[in-house]
């Protein structure tokens, strides 16, 4: 008798194993598949060579090593095993198909800053680009997720260039614990989602800079007009994008001409995608910097609290509803030793005006500190605004 119930149960085991290893299979059809377009760059390709010469030299430093980007890339995703759809080699594979969607990671703007202090040396590599999803037949863009990677480094000389490419393959490929773009780049196509609705759309859509503001800001973010209004937006774009979840459409003025946004992928191939209009509309305006001595600090030095002040309007275009409308503020405290000759405090200024829309973000998404928030705006109404824009974010993923 127990041999035989030992029987039936290894059966029942048996037969259990099958129907998961069947129902994990169908599964893994179902999910939608996405083809990997490349490693890309946004713009004309004309200009290229000149706004992305160190990623391009990159690119050209891994091709002499006999690999691409672009495979090594398609390897971590196929490793990673994206939970909500399944990522094929080919964009040809999905020919005849209502819709075929292929991802790519577009590099969108690549910074390379030296800045003399006394008789040190300051570095910083900064670069961002977007998780690109796009319909390959309608060329729309479908989805979009802010990546970026910023790499700072002081020398006590003038770094050669040998030094600058050394620190710029640390940003694509990671320095220490932390994730390059590359990976980055893997881990956000490995958490999207492809609605199977019309989603609808966050995008920023208007950048100001008070003059107070603008003269706190390095020169290598005001060495042309509109270098400043394009990384505020990428700053809070993916603030909003990693911290709340939502895809967001790439700030137009920085990416795109007439809506329509370049991109021409490392094998050559140049798509024009069609960015889609938002249905939520992000406003932000930079109100001022302001660094106030705290305390004095034992042995030598004292405690600064580093001021960011905005200002955040969330509305949909075509109704004009207003979600959030509300001035914003956030202080983070650093303490700068007496011994200390020369502060740089924009590093100090960026976390303050960065924490501010991290903290917003987590907010916005139900996970973030309330009292943070109460504190912060100068909205009244600021429970009932966040409680709206929290029904615009479940929207839009």
């Amino acid at each position: 008798m127990g041999h035989s119930l030992l029987g039936i149960s290894r059966r029942w085991l048996c037969l259990v194993i099958v129907w998961l290893a069947a129902h994990q299979t169908a599964m893994a059809q179902q999910l939608p598949e996405v083809a990997f377009a490349g490693f890309a760059y946004a713009g004309a390709a004309s200009t290229m060579d000149t706004r992305f010469p160190y990623s391009r030299r990159y690119e050209e430093a891994v091709k002499s090593s006999g690999a691409s980007v672009g495979q090594g890339l398609f390897r971590q995703l196929q490793a990673a095993a994206p939970a909500h759809l399944r990522i094929i080699p080919q964009i040809e594979a999905l020919q005849g198909r209502d819709q075929a969607l292929a991802v790519a990671l577009v590099i969108g703007a690549e910074t390379v800053s030296v800045e003399q202090l006394g008789a040190m040396h300051k570095l910083m590599v900064l670069v961002r680009g977007q998780s690109m999803f796009f319909d390959f037949k309608s060329m729309n863009v479908v989805r979009a997720y802010p990546v970026s990677f910023a790499y700072v480094d002081v020398l006590d000389h003038a770094p050669s260039q040998d030094e600058i490419q050394a620190r710029v393959q640390m940003v694509y490929e990671g320095s220490g614990d932390k994730a390059g773009m590359l990976t980055r780049f893997v881990q956000s196509v490995a958490k999207a989602q492809i609605p199977t609705q019309v989603p609808r759309y966050l995008q920023v859509t208007a950048v100001q800079l008070k003059p107070e503001a603008l003269d706190i800001l390095p020169a290598y973010l005001k060495s042309e007009h509109g270098v400043a209004e394009t990384w505020a937006a990428d700053l809070i774009s993916e603030a909003i994008s990693t911290r709340a979840g939502v895809p967001i459409v790439p700030y137009a003025k920085g990416y795109a001409i007439g809506n329509v946004m370049s991109m021409r992928v490392s094998d050559g191939t140049v798509f024009e995608l069609k960015l889609p209009q938002p249905d939520y509309a992000i406003k932000v305006e930079l109100s001022g910097f302001r660094k106030v001595k705290f305390s004095e600090v034992p042995g030598g030095g004292a405690s600064f609290v580093y001021g960011a002040y905005a200002q955040l309007h969330i509305e949909e275009p075509l109704s004009g509803k207003a979600y959030l409308n509300t001035a914003l503020k956030n202080g983070e405290t650093r303490v700068i030793p007496a011994r200390q000759q020369y502060v740089d405090d924009f590093p100090h200024f960026y976390d303050a005006i960065n924490g501010l829309f991290v903290k917003l973000a987590q907010v916005m998404d139900g996970k973030g500190d309330e009292k943070w928030l109460r504190t912060a705006a100068a909205a009244k109404d600021i429970d009932y605004q966040i409680a709206s824009t929290r029904e615009l974010i479940k929207q839009c993923k």
